[in-house]
């Protein structure tokens, strides 16, 4: 059909798990191999193999000018998605039929060769494109412009941080007018005045035409973007259509998530030097239930596998609609912070007067030492909070117009 800009059939994409890097293979080398194979097939005949499908049977389609949202659970099977669309990875089984030149910015500085200048590395990235010199020289003002590292285009991308890396790669992929646009949560990096600058600049791509897939853990940004919402689940489609109707069926996942044993679960990423093991959320007086009262104490324990040097415990709270809340964090430090040598593997925040308002929330949970993600996983936690007072003023329900709500007093006229 020619509204069609994406056609995905039967996709899937298996990977070998637990296996060490592979080395260059002698003669004799794969004449053992290949023995050592015919000892090791089940009694049905089938080679015995450590596998992963991160994709089986996926099929949709994108049309021309779709905003398409791409959610899931951590491990669900988006970023292999995104690979094979982008061709930075083939597909074990099935096709992905692409119309258009693509821009993907899948990760903090993709095709970006960390030798060559900032400058040079746009001109890379036009190239791969398939955009000729002068288109590239007539966007070339504006792509600096808009990523704010003038200063800096002349100096070569390894001594940029993060932060820069995507303030370039970002500005590269959404200005040098490919067809279609791949954006893989690198949104979370960077300043909040620039993450706005961003979506401003994906509603103005979307505006104009261009398809767009967008894949992002936050909610609410997906719903402002996208009409359409694709959730993925283990590596197949679970729900394809209105982007509320995804959202919401994603939400009750991480609901179910929730109620697992954290330890056992397999959804997280990081290195695993330390993770998460246990969550505690407390009232001023018990423990054994997940529900707080708006105004009152609220404690939150979490249980680590590990201490180590330079840990860090990074939490969000989340709304049942999926929108971030609040985020605390263990490494930005506060007069009334303490550290107890007795209290074993655990971090513990206080909050004296709990501020949200009545509703459902799910806690996020990332821990990280000397700045490298050692455990990441989504509703770690869900708890409830009931009505109650914030200071004698009483707080009802009523989140559609935000979940925090704020001390504050008025003036009335006589």
């Amino acid at each position: 059909m020619n509204d069609v800009a994406i056609r995905v059939e039967n996709l899937s994409k298996r990977y070998k798990i637990g296996l060490a890097r592979q080395r260059y293979q002698t003669l004799r080398d794969e004449i053992v191999d290949g023995v050592r194979s015919c000892f090791q097939r089940n009694g049905r005949g089938h080679q015995r193999e450590d596998t992963f499908w991160a994709l089986k049977d996926v099929s949709f389609e994108v049309r021309l000018g779709e905003v398409v949202g791409i959610i899931g659970r951590n491990g669900a099977g988006k970023s292999t998605l995104l690979k094979i669309l982008s061709r930075i990875t083939e597909p074990t089984e099935g096709r992905a039929m692409i119309r258009g030149r693509v821009g993907s910015l899948l990760e903090v500085g993709t095709g970006f060769h960390a030798e060559l200048s900032g400058r040079e590395n746009v001109y890379l990235n036009g190239a791969i494109l398939g955009m000729k010199k002068a288109e590239i020289d007539r966007k070339f003002d504006e792509i600096v412009a808009f990523s704010e590292v003038e200063n800096f285009i002349d100096t070569p991308v390894k001594r940029y941080s993060s932060g820069m890396h995507v303030r370039l790669a970002f500005a590269v992929a959404a200005h040098l007018e490919p067809e279609i646009v791949i954006i893989d949560e690198v949104l979370a990096v960077g300043d909040v005045a620039f993450q706005r600058k961003c979506l401003d600049k994906m509603e103005d791509v979307a505006r104009q035409g261009r398809t767009v897939l967008f894949v992002s853990h936050n909610m609410m940004t997906v719903q402002t973007l996208c009409k359409r919402g694709i959730l993925i689940g283990n590596g197949t489609v679970s729900v394809d259509g209105n982007v509320t109707e995804a959202v919401s069926a994603y939400l009750r996942t991480l609901e179910q998530n929730a109620g697992e044993n954290i330890a056992e679960r397999t959804d997280r990423r990081g290195r695993g030097l330390a993770r998460l093991v246990r969550v505690q959320i407390c009232d001023a007086t018990d423990c054994s239930s997940a529900t707080l009262v708006t105004g009152q104490p609220a404690r939150f324990v979490f249980y680590v596998s590990a201490v180590m040097p330079q840990m860090s415990f990074v939490f969000t709270l989340y709304d049942q609609n999926g929108s971030p809340v609040s985020f605390f964090n263990s490494a930005v430090h506060g007069p009334e912070d303490a550290r107890n040598p007795t209290s074993g593997p655990q971090f513990v925040c206080d909050v004296d007067e709990l501020p949200l308002v009545p509703g459902r929330y799910r806690v996020n949970v990332a821990i990280t030492t000397d700045g490298k993600l050692e455990d990441h996983i989504e509703a770690a936690a869900c708890f409830d909070v009931e009505q109650g007072q914030l200071r004698g003023r009483p707080i009802r329900h009523g989140n559609q117009y935000g979940a925090v709500c704020l001390q504050h007093r008025w003036t009335l006229p006589s």
